[in-house]
């Protein structure tokens, strides 16, 4: 850089000059200048199809407010199906159930999770009959169902692996039956997609697929969606099947053994604390990779954008972005109504 003397500098003193641009080789910002070159450089994309919406529901009329996950609501059958064909409209291809189930159908074997005549078959059918291009998910655990609130059969203090598995087979087939598309294991026992897999293939359900919750960790950001469901373990926690929030490696071993039992898509949940999980999985599968923006990532968004601190606009999009950009193909999401329409409107 050439220096001059400044006017009225003591001689041999130089200061920089400006006049001229530094000569640098590279200039990242070039890419930077305007919506085109970023669009160039843009590596990561989020669009309408990459958001599944999650919908509860319920056995009474109407809807339900949810005090702790504002703008969610617990949904009648009725209901169920004006959301879905508006979140429909709006560009979202598909839906996750969970329900809540009334006091009286709970038990300790969790037996109403496979009723034929039961709420999410219900559900299920309720929207394939109206809107049969949509993609429908179920939920695969007994939590909803298990008057224990564990996502298996309990004895002694304990969750029963293989008796849970050999239920789970019949809640699987059971929203088979009704016309779902995919089920989704969210119990995490040992051997389940295995045992889903030939237990749909054996019924004939060869191409209902199934989405695997494979790094589903024993998160403090369930609370309010088991408010929702009402749904908390009544004694306890899941930390001996769910997995540690400490560990990543161990997240490979569960991907290999579902990519083996032959799960058809696969997931991480919760999905922003664990972006560094959804990466590893990226380069170690070719299935596709979900990720569950869980309930208390969506309360702690809404609360501080109803005290007015973020912008919610902004940083769901933003954090809907970073999610694709670990490397999820699909998000689960309470904001995909909402991002569906902004990322329709620019």
């Amino acid at each position: 850089m050439r220096v001059r003397p400044r006017p009225g500098a003591s001689p041999g003193v130089a200061v920089p000059r400006f006049e001229e641009p530094l000569l640098l080789p590279q200039r990242p910002r070039r890419n930077r200048r305007n919506d085109v070159l970023r669009g160039f450089a843009r590596e990561a994309t989020l669009a309408q199809r990459h958001l599944v919406l999650p919908l509860f529901i319920h056995a009474g009329l109407g809807r339900e407010a949810i005090p702790s996950m504002p703008g969610c609501e617990r949904l009648s059958l009725s209901e169920l199906v004006t959301e879905a064909t508006a979140a429909h409209a709006e560009g979202i291809g598909a839906v996750i159930l969970f329900p809540k189930i009334a006091e009286d159908l709970k038990t300790s074997d969790g037996a109403e999770c496979h009723n034929d005549a039961g709420l999410v078959p219900q559900a299920v059918r309720a929207l394939k009959a109206t809107l049969p291009g949509l993609l429908v998910m179920t939920d695969i655990a007994l939590d909803p169902y298990n008057s224990d609130g564990h996502d298996g059969v309990v004895r002694d203090g304990y969750v029963q692996n293989d008796e849970t598995v050999r239920i789970l087979c019949r809640q699987a087939l059971c929203h088979a039956r009704a016309g779902a598309d995919v089920v989704a294991p969210s119990d995490m026992m040992d051997g389940r997609v295995g045992a889903l897999r030939a237990a749909l293939d054996g019924a004939g359900f060869v191409e209902v697929a199934i989405l695997a919750y494979t790094a589903k960790y024993a998160s403090a950001y369930y609370g309010p969606f088991r408010d929702a469901l009402d749904s908390a373990p009544k004694f306890g926690d899941k930390k001996t099947y769910q997995m540690d929030p400490a560990n990543r490696r161990e997240a490979l071993r569960e991907l290999a053994l579902d990519e083996a039992e032959g799960a058809d898509l696969v997931m991480v949940k919760p999905a922003g604390p664990y972006l560094d999980v959804i990466a590893l999985l990226r380069q170690h599968t070719a299935l596709p990779i979900a990720a569950y923006q869980v309930s208390g990532e969506y309360a702690m968004i809404k609360a501080a954008c109803h005290n007015g601190w973020l912008d919610e606009r902004k940083v769901v999009l933003e954090s809907l972005l970073g999610i694709r950009r670990a490397g999820a193909d699909l998000i689960l999401t309470y904001f995909a109504r909402q991002a569906a329409r902004w990322l329709r409107d620019g």
